[in-house]
């Protein structure tokens, strides 16, 4: 398992990366994986709802000073995928965090290129993404984050005890809370993790 995630983190990218294949895949028409039309249209979305959080994603300056006095040195390395809406609301907070903390190293790999390390991080035997993989200098793991923050995993367990499955109603409804929710729950459940370890 730890060469396994070693090798993941060697061959990871960072923010910026990621940022650019995206724009990339954008520009092209395509996205990463099975080339199908609804992940495309959903790479789209999520890249424009990825840049417009990359400028209006904010965090406390409660938060700000927990974060910047992160001691340990760690790599947080995220499976994720462009086509993921989950991805594009989580992203750009772990990044700001991220850029907050000189001991926070942000790495991404992408699900479909990684199937064994995925099938390492399944969340009741899915592949959901994206996974916050907490890891320290010796890529030991340390904590786990995803797909979701735990409010938004408690939208989509109601809604599917009720409805049965995840539909499109659904989504547009778990964007309008992702909207109203400003990466709050995110970052909290963040704080969390890392106030277990600090």
């Amino acid at each position: 398992m730890k060469t396994l995630i070693e090798n993941a983190v060697k061959k990871a990218m960072d923010y910026a990366e990621y940022q650019l294949l995206f724009k990339q895949l954008v520009e092209e028409g395509r996205t990463t994986g099975e080339q199908t039309q609804e992940k495309i249209d959903y790479t789209k979305l999520n890249f424009s709802r990825s840049k417009r959080l990359d400028k209006t994603a904010e965090i406390s300056e409660e938060n700000i000073v927990v974060f910047k006095n992160i001691s340990e040195k760690q790599t947080w390395l995220v499976i994720s995928e462009p086509w993921c809406g989950d991805a594009a609301q989580t992203l750009p907070f772990l990044n700001k965090i991220a850029q907050l903390s000189e001991n926070i190293d942000l790495e991404i790999v992408l699900r479909d290129e990684n199937p064994e390390l995925m099938d390492n991080f399944l969340t009741n035997g899915s592949q959901s993404i994206p996974i916050v993989i907490m890891l320290d200098e010796d890529f030991d793991v340390l904590q786990t984050f995803g797909p979701r923050s735990k409010a938004a995993t408690k939208l989509v367990n109601d809604y599917k005890a009720h409805h049965g499955k995840i539909d499109d109603t659904f989504k547009e409804m778990l964007q309008v809370w992702y909207n109203n929710d400003k990466g709050v729950s995110i970052v909290n459940d963040i704080l969390d993790l890392i106030e277990v370890k600090v």
